[in-house]
């Protein structure tokens, strides 16, 4: 009896181990922010990952797998390459579940012992992988407002640091990712980050050899491809009135039904046309022919935009509006209306994207409202990066399942650890053209929105939490719990 208190609980014992070997627990989020870039979609059809460590100095990460097949137990060690990139420099399989983390805790002992932080694979200088995101390239008055606040301020410190594991394992296949995403073209960097990021969480194996489309992604031997869009500021548009508060500027609801209706289609199509009617259309490619192609777009044209266009996409995409009603036994009845034309100062498109000549080429359109640079710094606060002082709160609107539910649900939560969760894909919608030569099997983009026109109505499949939209408080407080002058930042910086 007196043995068995001083050897302690089992969650004792193995904290004792840890403090042993090295080690502190890791979370799923932070594990993932270093290893899911270098991970193999096949390591999870293989191996349950159960339990994650990491060294004092995050030299050395290791986790301990259950092999699904023969149902024993490993670990796999993870340093630090070449290029600062986590890969496999241990591993062992065959063991009981206590056989392998005592096993696990002698590598780690083992390897800091010898003292290496870094471990050469011998591949380093013959691949493409790895992009200095952060060192300015251009000088102060040409770098993107956007990217000056990531680069030099605190509240931004998440993001950085997600990113920067990110981009030891990125190919810039043009070589001139870095400068667009530091002057001109932020707003469309971070958005194709969003999806390489969005893309490998859902176990998709990601080429980046080609230099269009911007994405080859693979489930076993089925293969599509993503081009990346975004709707972009016209100089025609008049700057969003600012009062002074700092607060988002945010439209009348008047003006957003407005807008929905007439602007923003126009805005819609005017970018997934350009991208249509490519001079070499992306489906001659021979790489891509005979397979599906994806138009990816996301919204950037003002401040904010992307917290209410996304319905103006569904429209026009499909050439239908739907309105709702009550019965009088309360409920929901649903009726659709079809749309002929869009029509804004003077401009007139026809509607229905997928309806167009030449659009029976492209599989479906993906967006999302959350590929932003808050998003970045979201995950990164998940993921242990940032200050001890920084708070970030999320406030937005999401599906409700309720068969008779109108409109979405409101949600509000604190961004921390242990409180929440976040994917990378949660809010990303792919509409299915009904009329592809190549339809994409729904099943290759796992947890995403799917949406298809059945008959004259539109038919969505969701997952159980699908934000519409949201905003991101971004905060440092003192010691008091006040504000650090300067540190309350309002959403999603964008390009004016």
């Amino acid at each position: 009896m007196g043995e068995a208190k001083n050897r302690g609980t089992r969650d004792q014992r193995i904290d004792a181990l840890l403090k042993a070997s090295g080690l502190v627990a890791m979370t799923p989020e932070r594990y993932n922010a270093f290893v899911a870039w270098t991970r193999s979609p096949i390591a999870t059809g293989i191996g349950e990952e159960l339990e994650f460590f990491a060294s004092f100095d995050d030299s050395l990460i290791v986790v301990l797998i259950k092999d699904l097949t023969d149902r024993d137990f490993g670990y796999v060690l993870l340093g630090r390459d070449g290029k600062q990139r986590f890969r496999c420099i241990d591993v062992q399989m065959g063991l009981r579940r206590t056989q392998a983390r005592h096993a696990l805790f002698a590598s780690v002992e083992r390897h800091l012992a010898a003292g290496a932080t870094v471990f050469h694979q011998g591949d380093e200088d013959a691949d493409k992988a790895g992009v200095d995101l952060f060192t300015a390239l251009a000088p102060e008055d040409r770098l993107h407002r956007a990217f000056k606040l990531l680069q030099s301020m605190d509240p931004w410190l998440p993001a950085r640091g997600i990113m920067t594991e990110m981009m030891r394992h990125f190919v810039d296949v043009d070589g001139n990712f870095v400068e667009q995403f530091q002057t001109t073209a932020f707003d469309s960097r971070i958005w194709e980050l969003y999806l390489y990021a969005a893309l490998l969480e859902m176990g998709l194996i990601v080429n980046k050899e080609h230099h269009a489309p911007d994405f080859e992604v693979r489930r076993y031997r089925k293969k599509v491809f993503i081009e990346a869009v975004i709707v972009g500021p016209s100089p025609k548009d008049l700057p969003l009135e600012k009062d002074g508060s700092g607060m988002p500027e945010v439209r009348s609801p008047q003006a957003v039904r407005d807008l929905l209706k007439t602007r923003m289609p126009i805005r819609f199509g005017s970018a997934l046309y350009s991208k249509l009617n490519r001079a070499k259309p992306y489906w001659e490619l021979e790489h891509v022919k005979g397979h599906p192609l994806v138009f990816a777009i996301a919204d950037f044209h003002e401040d904010q935009s992307m917290t209410w266009t996304s319905p103006a996409l569904l429209e026009y995409l499909y050439g239908v509006t739907h309105d709702f009603k009550f019965d009088d036994a309360g409920q929901l009845l649903i009726s659709t209306l079809k749309i002929e034309t869009h029509e804004y100062n003077g401009k007139v498109i026809p509607s229905g994207f997928f309806l167009q000549p030449g659009a029976q080429n492209i599989s479906a359109v993906l967006f999302s409202a959350s590929g932003t640079l808050s998003k970045f710094n979201r995950m990164g606060k998940l993921a242990g990066f940032g200050l001890p002082n920084q708070v970030i709160t999320r406030i937005g609107v999401r599906h409700d399942h309720n068969p008779n539910a109108a409109l979405p649900k409101p949600f509000r939560h604190v961004v921390e650890q242990g409180l929440v969760t976040e994917s990378w894909s949660e809010g990303l919608s792919m509409f299915h053209n009904p009329l592809a030569t190549h339809p994409v099997d729904p099943a290759m983009f796992p947890g995403i929105a799917h949406h298809v026109l059945v008959g004259e109505q539109i038919r969505s499949t969701l997952p159980e939490f699908h934000p519409y939209s949201s905003f991101t408080w971004n905060m440092l407080l003192t010691d008091d719990g006040g504000l650090v002058a300067g540190a309350q930042l309002a959403p999603e910086p964008v390009s004016k």
